[in-house]
């Protein structure tokens, strides 16, 4: 195939590992290949060199974006110059759409043949459905993480292959590291209430108290919540007050402890469901946000749940608490109940972890074929 150039574009850290494992895999299938573009520390690692730092574009929300929206617009032109400057083999977009697809518009403006190809399908399945037609009208080829995503991508017009859910990959606690909760009372909960300060704020006194009723019935549990550095002090504050104090969890082996010695976990909606599909701990799913969000999102949603475990497993296994139904009462008994039976939840899991790709080619290589083979 000749010397390969790719240009790249992360947008937070999420991106930078799917970028960082793609790297690797086109590195290994194809030696004589270069990259350039916008990435974090581990693409930068692997021979990366940023446009500028990729924490610039991991900004999130309307009140968020709005005053930088003229220096974010500045950094789209001064992606979409530098990708068309090189030419390269493709144009890679990784996640981050608001800020990728519009990179992929200017790019595809200046030169209709450059390849675009984008890293993550857009989750028409569960609102919006109209993004995938917008997005191929710039995007050739779709890289999905979801097993069902490849048909809504050619329905729109893009080429799309599945190349697994990078859960499947990521390293799972040593029997070392479970040492770490060997001494602990049980059950062990794990409290996982979200990584923004929003989410955390909205939901910490609702988890708390679904704690302290659940310790009405299990009078020994222990509670482990992992948490990042930047939240961890107000994450402190909102827990001081539980009647269970939560220990609190920052390091990487103990974080890989708690989720594979828990005997259930209480978790904001997110992706962190499949890592706990990973360690075989069974869930309850709770979410609250401000009403007209809630309205909003109601309105819009395509699917009657939200847990990627219930998608993709095709069962209703996890029980979810959203909106108006994210009460503590209610929380308490389906986490009693998850305790006191979690069979149909470990079936799920078993299958959710099998469809994402488990046992086969590691998801970064699995992507560098896909890329590969549209090229």
């Amino acid at each position: 195939m000749g010397a390969l150039t790719f240009f790249l574009i992360a947008g937070e850290p999420s991106g930078d590992k799917l970028g960082a494992a793609l790297m690797d895999g086109l590195r290994a299938l194809a030696p004589d290949v270069s990259f350039h573009g916008i990435g974090g520390p581990l693409m930068q690692a692997r021979g990366l060199t940023s446009l500028f730092p990729m924490e610039e574009l991991a900004v999130m929300g309307i009140a968020e974006v709005l005053p930088k929206y003229v220096h974010l617009k500045r950094r789209i032109r001064e992606a979409a110059s530098a990708a068309t400057a090189l030419g390269p083999s493709a144009l890679i977009t990784i996640d981050s759409p608001d800020f990728c697809l519009r990179v992929a518009a200017l790019v595809k403006a200046a030169n209709l043949e450059q390849r675009t190809i984008h890293y993550v399908a857009p989750s028409v399945w569960a609102w919006r459905p109209g993004r995938a037609a917008k997005m191929a009208k710039v995007i050739d080829h779709v890289l999905a993480l979801l097993p069902f995503e490849p048909p809504y991508m050619t329905k729109a017009g893009m080429t799309c292959d599945f190349v697994g859910h990078p859960v499947v990959a990521e390293p799972l606690a040593t029997p070392g590291e479970r040492q770490i909760f060997a001494s602990t009372r049980r059950p062990l909960v794990l409290c996982l209430p979200g990584s923004r300060r929003s989410e955390v704020t909205r939901l910490a006194p609702i988890f708390g108290a679904s704690l302290a009723l659940l310790r009405r019935s299990h009078p020994t549990l222990t509670v482990a919540l992992p948490t990042l550095a930047h939240i961890a002090p107000l994450v402190r504050d909102l827990t001081k007050d539980w009647p269970v104090q939560p220990r609190l969890v920052l390091d990487p082996a103990e974080k890989r402890a708690a989720f594979a010695e828990a005997n259930v976990a209480l978790a904001a909606s997110g992706t962190v469901s499949l890592e706990l599909a990973a360690n075989a701990t069974p869930m309850v799913i709770a979410y609250d946000m401000h009403p007209i969000s809630w309205w909003l999102m109601q309105r819009a949603a395509l699917i009657d749940t939200v847990t990627l475990v219930n998608l993709v497993s095709e069962t209703r296994s996890v029980p979810e608490f959203l909106g108006p139904a994210c009460r503590p009462e209610a929380i308490a008994q389906a986490l009693t109940s998850v305790l006191n039976d979690k069979s149909q939840q470990i079936q799920a899991m078993a299958k959710t972890l099998d469809r994402l790709g488990k046992g086969a080619e590691p998801p970064g290589l699995r992507a560098a074929r896909s890329v590969l083979a549209h090229l």
